[in-house]
């Protein structure tokens, strides 16, 4: 029995061949066994608190009530955060918040907006 990669786009590792196509029976994604390699070399993975998959431009909600370093207040859970960009950093998010301005959050304190 031969081991398939698992899906590229969602990691399910219940994916199958399909004459020279691999498919993820979960997302439906279809590729070609090599293409994956080369393609997604040192390509990081942002994911949110509940594992759904980041991406720059994405709006997400705070999940925890974050205080701000140097006594500039607290950004309460819920504040939506628009037009986030995606930083390879000890913060994963840039972004800004209204009334606080620009900031740098991780991605284990959000939640992706629906």
């Amino acid at each position: 029995m031969s081991t398939l990669p698992p899906c590229p786009q969602c990691s399910s590792e219940f994916t199958y061949e399909d004459g020279t196509q691999l498919v993820c029976p979960e997302c439906a994604h279809e590729w070609t066994a090599g293409a994956t390699d080369a393609a997604d070399e040192g390509a990081r993975v942002y994911r949110d608190a509940v594992g759904n998959l980041l991406q720059d431009g994405d709006t997400v909600t705070v999940i925890k009530d974050l205080k701000l370093k140097g006594g500039g207040g607290v950004v309460k859970v819920g504040t939506k955060v628009k037009n986030i960009r995606l930083v390879d950093a000890d913060h994963d998010i840039d972004c800004k918040i209204d009334g606080f301005g620009a900031m740098s959050l991780k991605t284990e304190f959000v939640k992706k907006a629906v």
